[in-house]
């Protein structure tokens, strides 16, 4: 973010994160003008997500951080999908594989977000209950399992809206908050959010 613009370029990456990523970044500091001592911080997506990809963007994160002495902000994939939907109160659910979610519920007031269930790995269909309506269901998990989160919130969501995901630009827009608060790390203590330390089922449980 410069001067509140939003500079960002996304890119299907396959298995190629850790080939595309530093060049992409220097893509974008030359299209800003900048170096990377400029920055004021560096923001990762912390996750819950591809234990690889996790890593692959914290230790990128903290790398630059370290070379050009800057404070990083980890922001939540979950949290980043609820700024991009940008309703009220949403629940969100990404797709972790396995038959599971992972889950979370926001609302907003003021332009901040409340976390109102913490994140968490579940089953689709014993994913936490939350009182009220009005709440807007989006991410992947709920592109995967749409039935049993239907069924499961019955009467308290508004709608769904499909096809959304975490993206760099919520990403950016949540840590610039973060660093206004004085929320930063610095770089050693920046860890990714894994929820689950399971990745793959074992053949006798397929």
């Amino acid at each position: 973010m410069l001067d509140s613009k939003i500079i960002s370029k996304e890119i299907l990456a396959g298995q190629r994160h850790s080939d595309l990523l530093l060049p992409m970044t220097q893509q974008i500091l030359t299209e800003a003008g900048l170096a990377l001592t400029q920055l004021d911080g560096i923001a990762f997506g912390s996750g819950p997500g591809s234990f690889t990809g996790l890593r692959i963007a914290c230790g990128v994160a903290q790398g630059l951080a370290f070379a050009a002495n800057l404070p990083v902000v980890g922001i939540s994939t979950l949290k980043a999908v609820a700024q991009k939907n940008g309703n009220q109160k949403i629940i969100v659910a990404l797709d972790a594989r396995m038959g599971e979610i992972y889950h979370a519920a926001y609302t907003r007031s003021a332009g901040n977000w409340e976390t109102i269930s913490a994140p968490t790995v579940c089953l689709p269909q014993q994913a936490p209950l939350l009182s009220g309506d009005n709440w807007i269901g989006c991410g992947n998990g709920f592109d995967t399992y749409p039935k049993e989160l239907s069924h499961l919130y019955n009467g308290g969501l508004l709608r769904i809206d499909y096809g959304l995901y975490p993206h760099a630009r919520e990403i950016v827009q949540l840590a610039a908050q973060e660093f206004t608060n004085e929320s930063s790390l610095n770089p050693m203590d920046a860890v990714p959010t894994y929820i689950r330390n399971k990745v793959a089922l074992k053949e006798n449980e397929r």
